[in-house]
């Protein structure tokens, strides 16, 4: 009996560039699917910017139609300001996937490092290594599009718990 392969997008929530992975997870084997940053148009206003994330995430989500969704909690930055932008990201990185119907799970960025790397304080170079170690043929351009196929491997690896912890709730 063999298992459907199960799509999973990794989000990386940011303001400037949104970065996205989709892997597909057939049992303990991963393969890549793709990958790549949203970006928004500094020019514009944060509303027109948050509209640019989401209207781009949503067209990456229909055009790869993962099955579960994974983004990346935010690391709280000094400056206020930078933080609630940031934050607003996030929101538009929950709510594109929620929106489509996805089952959407949060990973602390400490997590995702100790999954990918082996230790929390990872830099992002050694994530960007690791994961052209774990999916092969991966085309990460950018940190942002690693980090996000980070954050999917790591679902990958904790899914199971994450679903068992949902059922337990219901």
């Amino acid at each position: 009996m063999s298992v459907s392969p199960i799509r999973i997008i990794g989000i990386d929530p940011g303001l400037r560039n949104l970065g996205w992975g989709v892997i597909a997870c057939e049992g303990s084997r991963l393969s890549f699917v793709a990958c790549g940053a949203i970006r928004s148009d500094a020019a514009l206003s944060l509303a027109e910017r948050l509209r640019q994330l989401h209207d781009g995430l949503a067209d990456v989500l229909r055009d790869h139609a993962p099955h579960e969704a994974a983004v990346e909690e935010t690391f709280v930055n000094r400056d206020p300001q930078s933080a609630l932008k940031l934050g607003q990201a996030r929101g538009v990185a929950l709510l594109a996937p929620a929106m489509a119907g996805l089952p959407v799970a949060e990973y602390a960025a400490n997590l995702v490092k100790k999954t990918v790397v082996g230790t929390g304080h990872a830099e992002k170079a050694q994530i960007a290594a690791m994961v052209a170690i774990l999916l092969p043929r991966s085309d990460a351009a950018s940190a942002d599009a690693a980090d996000a196929l980070a954050v999917a491997i790591t679902h990958a690896q904790h899914r199971r718990a994450v679903a068992l912890k949902i059922s337990a709730r219901r």
